[in-house]
């Protein structure tokens, strides 16, 4: 009889990963190139979101937390902050979110602005822990976030955790695909 996978403390099934807090403005290098690669980033989108990931560190409640691997290498990260009405993506979603009677969203959130994890790691319960960890910790009722508006293993981890569409087909500008906006009410909700 095999051996039991062991997992680690968080539920992943990879022992060998510990997320915990994030020095995000001294590891952005390091996160956006995990970003990259999970999401397929050339240099030029890359230094630009550096400065905005630099700039979302400037608030007083903004978030980071890491998944690194026993090596020291970081495997994902995930970083957000409560959403304020006056932010870019506030005013690109709204309308959108206004159209569907979901505007009130913007309001007592916490915005996931970022989650990724190395393509070599997905699928082993990391990104959950991410999301679940940053989000425990937050003291709002309810988080929203954007992704590609497609079906994709990201999606249907939103689902799983209460994450339902609150708009669809909002186009972010210079983003060639179309998002979905999806709210959940907080804490997520865990597997059974």
């Amino acid at each position: 009889m095999a051996a039991a996978t062991p997992t680690s403390p968080w539920g992943s099934g990879t022992p060998d990963i510990v997320v915990g807090p994030l020095d995000l403005a001294a590891r952005v290098d390091e996160a956006l190139a995990v970003q990259a690669l999970a999401f397929g980033l050339g240099q030029d989108e890359i230094d630009v979101r550096r400065h905005i990931v630099l700039r979302h560190l400037d608030h007083p409640q903004a978030r980071a937390l890491g998944a690194t691997a026993a090596d020291g290498r970081l495997v994902g990260f995930v970083y957000g902050l409560p959403n304020d009405r006056a932010h870019w993506w506030s005013t690109v979603v709204e309308p959108y979110l206004r159209a569907t009677g979901s505007d009130d969203w913007l309001d007592g959130s916490f915005v996931i602005t970022e989650l990724h994890v190395h393509p070599d790691f997905q699928q082993r319960g990391i990104g959950r822990s991410l999301i679940t960890t940053i989000t425990d910790a937050v003291g709002l009722p309810r988080s929203i976030l954007s992704a590609i508006d497609t079906e994709s293993p990201a999606r249907g981890l939103y689902r799983a955790l209460g994450y339902r569409d609150l708009a669809r087909q909002v186009l972010f500008p210079s983003a060639p695909k179309p998002y979905a906006v999806m709210g959940a009410a907080l804490p997520l909700r865990r597997p059974v």
